[in-house]
């Protein structure tokens, strides 16, 4: 296994996300700082920083140069950063040293480094923003096709009351819609330019340094944030914070699955488990499984970036590193996850007859407990309340004793009421229809 098995070549198809893998590579990375150097070139020209026909064939040659990223291992290796070998690999490849000078001209490597991962980032966040609505939406036509559908409830994983399968969809999918809206604001403060110079004052570039800066964040469609953001790392954090949660309300979705599909209970089915290399027999939950890794996975990675907020002065290497340490696979894991629910939501099927069979505690002999609550409610209107609770305890015990379901026992201790409608599931789904409804219908809005 590789360093990152986010790479391996045996765990690719488990683990990786080749569309968001594409953004965190070599060279996705230097025709990323490539365009931040080309339009910073067109912003200072345009203010008269460096000559215009250079800023010109600066931004030309950035589309056009392809530089090898391992020519930069060296240089990187002793410096840290990437840029100081880039901006020599990028004049160097211009062949026109009388243009090439102005490359890079009064800025620093972390404008254009931090730059470049915005513009990858403003991608990654889009793929993000697709892949989501659509486990939502699979989400809502799960609760909307079994918005009536009674299942048992559990709390502390014991049997509690009644509730709706779709009502256990939407509760799935209600923390992702929040997700959702959470997006555009995290997005918007996300996407801006950094362009400072050495220490944040932009003072290399003298009176036009914050209209460059303007100028540069048109060009590349992104915000000014009005100054330096070195050491200002909310925003980073913020993304990662938003990751996390997401990628938890997706763990919760596949620790729910592995408990609904685990032998004895089977109340859910999947299209596709995964198989035993001795037990022929088993089909694992393999990929509610790798939800919950991914999301244990992430919210490890979330502790390393928030800890690397914590810049020193003006700028901080060691932080900043953290950040190439963790940020990557913090996306990659999101993006697969995202796949993953969607097509877990999309294909998963309820199984009724396993879900009654829960509700009646077949397994536990047909006793029923699960009414326990609605029987004490209903005698509360025929005695106090707190008599109510104790005498139907009394019958929960009493049904261990003697084989008979708290129905029978109740029907034989109370014959004067008509309590039969109690223990049919439909009457006990409460709210649950409606939730499920609610929710399938805000999924289908997005």
């Amino acid at each position: 296994m590789p360093a990152t098995p986010f790479d391996s070549a045996i765990y690719r198809d488990l683990l990786q996300d080749a569309e968001v893998a594409s953004l965190f590579t070599d060279s996705a990375e230097i025709r990323a700082m490539l365009l931040v150097e080309g339009a910073l070139a067109s912003a200072q020209a345009g203010h008269g920083l460096i000559p215009e026909l250079s800023g010109r064939a600066i931004a030309r040659a950035a589309q056009e140069v392809l530089i090898d990223p391992a020519a930069l291992t060296a240089e990187t290796g002793q410096s840290a950063v990437v840029v100081p070998a880039l901006v020599k690999a990028f004049r160097a490849a211009m062949q026109a040293p009388e243009h090439a000078q102005y490359i890079h001209w009064g800025a620093t490597s972390q404008d254009i480094m931090d730059t470049g991962l915005i513009l990858r980032l403003r991608q990654v966040v889009a793929i993000f923003e697709q892949r989501l609505a659509g486990v939502v939406r699979a989400l809502g036509n799960l609760a909307r096709a079994h918005a009536d559908l009674p299942m048992a409830a559990r709390t502390y994983a014991q049997t509690a009351t009644v509730t709706g399968f779709g009502a256990v969809a939407a509760s799935w999918g209600q923390p992702l819609l929040r997700h959702h809206a959470r997006l555009a604001a995290m997005r918007d403060d996300l996407l801006c330019v950094s362009l400072s110079g050495a220490a944040g004052t932009l003072s290399a570039m003298g009176a036009p340094g914050a209209a460059i800066r303007t100028d540069l964040a048109k060009a590349l469609n992104l915000r000014d944030p009005g100054g330096s953001w070195h050491s200002e790392r909310d925003r980073i954090g913020a993304l990662s914070g938003w990751v996390t949660g997401v990628a938890v309300s997706l763990g919760k979705f596949g620790e729910d699955l592995i408990l609904l599909t685990q032998s004895g209970a089977g109340e859910v089915s999947l299209a596709q488990g995964g198989g035993s290399s001795t037990m022929p027999q088993k089909s694992n939950p393999v990929m509610p499984s790798l939800l919950v890794a991914l999301a244990r996975h992430v919210t490890a990675l979330n502790t390393a970036i928030q800890g690397a907020g914590l810049h020193r002065q003006q700028r901080d290497g060691a932080a900043w590193i953290t950040e190439w340490l963790t940020l990557p696979q913090l996306c990659q894991s999101l993006a697969r996850g995202l796949v993953v629910a969607e097509e877990l939501a999309r294909l998963l099927t309820p199984n009724p007859d396993a879900m009654r069979a829960a509700i009646d505690d077949r397994a536990g002999g047909g006793r029923g407990l699960i009414y326990a609550e609605a029987l004490s409610f209903a005698l509360a209107a025929y005695m106090p309340r707190p008599e109510a609770q104790a005498a139907v305890k009394t019958l929960c015990l009493k049904t261990g004793e003697t084989g008979a379901s708290l129905a029978q026992l109740a029907a034989e201790t109370w014959p004067e009421h008509d309590l039969g409608r109690i223990f049919e599931p439909q009457t006990q789904l409460g709210t649950a229809p409606a939730e499920a409804r609610a929710f399938a219908k805000a999924a289908a809005a997005l």
